[in-house]
């Protein structure tokens, strides 16, 4: 699924910049350019970077 359509980032390539080391929202800016246009898709590569490095379940949402 695209996570950042501005720069046509995947929920994939998220979890293969974590494989390479990727551990905060600035690796992903740094290796990706996510987040860097229009910004809305932050928080949804949050989740994502949050889920690849088991911090969140993917059945977790806000609010529950």
């Amino acid at each position: 699924m695209y996570i950042c359509v501005c720069k046509g980032v995947t929920d994939h390539a998220i979890r293969e910049a974590v494989l390479q080391g990727a551990e905060r929202m600035r690796d992903l800016k740094a290796s990706l350019s996510i987040a860097e246009q229009c910004g809305i898709c932050a928080c949804h590569a949050k989740r994502v970077l949050d889920q690849a490095l088991g911090r969140e379940t993917p059945s977790q949402s806000p609010g529950t």
